[in-house]
């Protein structure tokens, strides 16, 4: 069982806490947060993207010119690929993505990449977080008080609007909460800062 230095929101220590090894202490998965991954960012995309095709390109009813006589090579319609303003050559469509994996997958990549973020050294164990108000100058303080680095993302046992408002102008810096928390995002950012509470949910969460 791993165990962790906690941090106030002023850099001090205040305290220790003990990680389960069964979350935060397991052999990393590349295979499984690999496909994890490429699964969030496929389901991210849109898919909007569309082109016409020579079919949908207004025009093209009437042969150009002549088939012989004119030195040219033959054409049979001004909305053909090779023309200017013709249609486009296997043109893209609207289309959907999104693919699921198994939950056992998801499961197994995010216990890989909690564990990483112990083995590395670079989670932030901080006993509460809390602001009065959405104040920059004062996450700005906290972030410096406690080490992070200029990539960081904030974990919270739910969410809290004042930390979320407070931290929404710092480049860099993204807040989440564990009902949120993905993957792909903890990967994305160095300093991994959860607090005492949200460390608490995710291991109710994702205790087998």
């Amino acid at each position: 069982m791993a165990t962790v230095t906690m941090k106030n929101m002023k850099g001090e220590d205040a305290g220790t806490i003990d990680l389960k090894d069964e979350i935060f202490g397991i052999e990393p998965n590349e295979y499984a947060v690999h496909d994890t991954v490429k699964n969030y960012l496929a389901n991210q995309r849109q898919g909007t993207q569309s082109a016409k095709t020579r079919s949908e390109v207004r025009g093209g009813g009437k042969k150009p010119f002549r088939q012989k006589g004119t030195g040219r090579a033959r054409q049979g319609s001004s909305v053909a690929p090779n023309h200017v303003g013709g249609g486009v050559v296997f043109a893209p469509k609207p289309r959907d993505y999104r693919y699921s994996i198994p939950k056992k997958v998801k499961r197994l990549a995010m216990l890989s990449v909690l564990s990483a973020k112990v083995k590395d050294e670079e989670i932030i164990v901080v006993d509460e977080l809390s602001f009065e108000a959405p104040k920059t100058k004062e996450m700005v303080a906290f972030l410096g008080n406690v080490g992070a680095e200029k990539k960081a993302l904030i974990v919270t046992a739910a969410k809290d609007d004042n930390v979320v408002k407070s931290a929404g102008n710092i480049p860099g810096v993204e807040t989440t909460y564990v009902g949120r928390m993905n993957v792909y995002e903890i990967m994305k950012y160095t300093s991994f800062i959860v607090t005492k509470d949200a460390v608490g949910k995710i291991e109710e969460v994702y205790s087998a």
